[in-house]
């Protein structure tokens, strides 16, 4: 088993190379991570390895299909199934008994708190329900080699946390586990990670060595300082890098640097010596292009709404499906110039309001608004609207979907940035997601709408491309339209003027980060053992979140969280809560 993994491997898929000179390591008792945006070839690295892509060059060193489970990006869900289907049908073809199935069957679905969605059809299931149910299946047959591409992409913190002790269980004696993520914090908890950018290696080894090997230096922008190219987002820091020789001007050095920080100042690193090079390799360059400016698209215009107005309004919105209650009596308005965040669990109920605040769904209950009326197809043309798909036509042409949208708003034709335009007169399904979603935010800005709504803008986006996107965000608010925006990534969270909780249809919380997080105790946990002081304090029933490799405890005092961790070596402090923990506490203990 401490051979498999990949040597110089390069791949090419028809004149795109995927991979170039790729090598990569998977031991067995070890959780291995692949991190990088869409396009980095993570994908096609995980499909190599499960047999289902060849290479040009390399050493590929596998195991049979029959030792391998494999979770594909979509999750690997059969819709028309429900989910005790799903298990059956997966279990019987590895050839497991139906007392096995069983078995082993309902011991996953209780660990991955799928246990009551039996019945369910697998399409009839959330976003995150669906990428654990995929995890279950996946590990199923008990395989030697698992390999999950993307497996908590589109799962709230609150799943994620369960998710990731399946996934860290599931590594054990002489089971090795490769995981494809675009988060970051559950790359650092990892025994070691490969980066990717545009199909090559920009970094691999532990997370503390990749952090101790970023050239030049990473500092924290002051208030009031000209904001630099070589910059990124932060919660709500701004962050910088500069090369080596080259002085932190108008930044205060960080000096302890987390992976992420140390990704997107690696990434920085590379492109620039990469721009030198970029005619030589017109290919790579252009998907480099594509990646970096995913969120290029900005409006010079200003917004014709009065700064403050409420440009969209739910008052006791109910949404009904059969006897389910998605939505139950929220009340939530936007205003011009604010970015509102709609955050919660998945199953929430967040895409189900949003929909219905913006006229796509008819609520049960309750009157929803758009600029002072009820919504109709005049008030529809004054929004920009990016769903969790993309909301494009993937079988015709770039240039044709700006054709089809232009004319549904009745505008000029859209303007399209050069990496787009190099591909006007291809099919949207064959240019990749990064310039598809790039497509999408271009396409839901060109009409210069007075409300931007966005469902889970930046699943799947690399750091980098992350942070230029809420620049174009946070361009549009300043501008003076209103945004309303649904995210999983709670850092981003935070640079939400107003955020609005849900769970499980009902609005629990609203205000500011520190109004949600008002009244939330924390407590950091470090230790070498972390794993042990994970699992211990998960088994005592405490509100546990992993922050790297560190542990952190929310709703306790230290004492408690010391008694959990009698006999293991670990330093135990009070620290101030996070966003992420006080939705953890909403979610785990009724309201009042």
């Amino acid at each position: 088993m401490s051979g498999l993994g990949v040597d110089g491997l390069r791949v090419a898929l028809g004149d795109t190379v995927a991979l170039d000179d790729v090598s990569l390591a998977v031991p067995a008792g070890e959780v291995t991570a692949v991190v990088g945006g869409d396009g980095a070839g993570k994908s096609t690295l995980l499909r190599v390895l499960a047999g289902r892509v060849g290479a040009v060059s390399g050493a590929i060193r596998t195991l049979p299909q029959a030792d391998i489970g494999y979770q594909p990006s979509t999750s690997g869900v059969w819709g028309n199934l429900s989910v005790s289907e799903n298990i059956e049908f997966v279990g019987s073809s590895y050839g497991m008994s139906a007392k096995a199935v069983r078995a082993r069957g309902d011991e996953l679905l209780q660990r991955a708190g799928l246990a009551d969605a039996r019945t369910r059809l697998g399409r009839a299931l959330s976003g995150g329900m669906r990428q654990k149910l995929g995890f279950v299946l996946a590990i199923l047959h008990e395989p030697r080699l698992i390999l999950l591409d993307e497996p908590s992409t589109g799962v709230d913190p609150v799943s994620r946390v369960e998710l990731w002790r399946l996934i860290s269980a599931a590594a054990s004696g002489e089971t090795a586990v490769l995981m494809a993520t675009t988060y970051l914090d559950e790359a650092a908890r990892a025994a070691s990670v490969t980066a990717l950018d545009a199909g090559a290696v920009i970094a691999a080894g532990r997370p503390d060595e990749i952090i101790a090997g970023v050239p030049g230096a990473i500092g924290m922008l002051r208030p009031g300082i000209a904001v630099p190219p070589r910059s990124w987002r932060r919660g709500v820091e701004r962050h910088t890098w500069v090369p080596e020789g080259t002085p932190l001007d108008g930044a205060d050095p960080i000096a302890s640097p987390d992976l992420e920080d140390a990704l997107i100042a690696l990434t920085l690193a590379r492109r620039a010596v990469a721009d030198d090079e970029a005619s030589a390799h017109p290919r790579r360059a252009a998907r480099r292009a594509s990646a970096e400016d995913a969120a290029s698209p900005t409006i010079d215009e200003p917004a014709s709404a009065a700064p403050g107005a409420v440009v969209a309004e739910g008052r006791d919105v109910t949404r009904r499906f059969g006897s389910h209650i998605a939505v139950d009596a929220v009340s939530l308005d936007v205003r011009a110039g604010e970015v509102v965040g709609l955050i919660g669990a998945n199953g929430a109920g967040k895409t189900t309001f949003l929909r219905a605040l913006i006229g796509l769904d008819r609520p049960d209950d309750g009157q929803v608004g758009l600029f002072g009326a009820p919504p109709d197809a005049a008030s529809g043309r004054r929004l920009g609207y990016v769903p969790q798909g993309l909301g494009l036509f993937r079988t015709i042409s770039v240039a044709q979907n700006v054709e089809f949208f232009s004319r549904v708003y009745g505008t000029p034709e859209i303007a399209l940035p050069p990496s787009l335009a190099a591909v006007s007169q291809r099919v949207v399904e064959s240019i990749g997601l990064g310039r598809q979603r790039q497509l999408a935010f271009a396409l839901a800005l060109g009409h210069d709408p007075e409300l931007l709504v966005l469902d889970e803008p930046t699943s799947g986006v690399d750091p980098l491309s992350r942070a230029r996107l809420w620049d174009v965000i946070h361009a549009q608010a300043d501008a003076g339209r209103g945004v309303l925006v649904t995210t999983h990534y709670l850092q981003e969270a935070e640079q939400c003027t107003r955020l609005a909780l849900l769970s499980q249809g009902r609005l629990i919380g609203a205000g500011s980060v520190a109004d949600l997080t008002t009244g939330v105790t924390a407590v950091l946990v470090r230790s070498p053992q972390w794993q042990q002081a994970f699992t211990a304090l998960g088994d005592a029933g405490l509100p546990t979140m992993l922050s790297g490799r560190a542990v952190r405890v929310a709703g306790v005092d230290v004492d408690r969280v010391r008694d959990a961790l009698r006999g293991i070596d670990a330093q135990v402090e009070q620290v101030a809560p996070t966003l992420e923990e006080a939705m953890v506490l909403r979610e785990t203990v009724p309201a009042a």
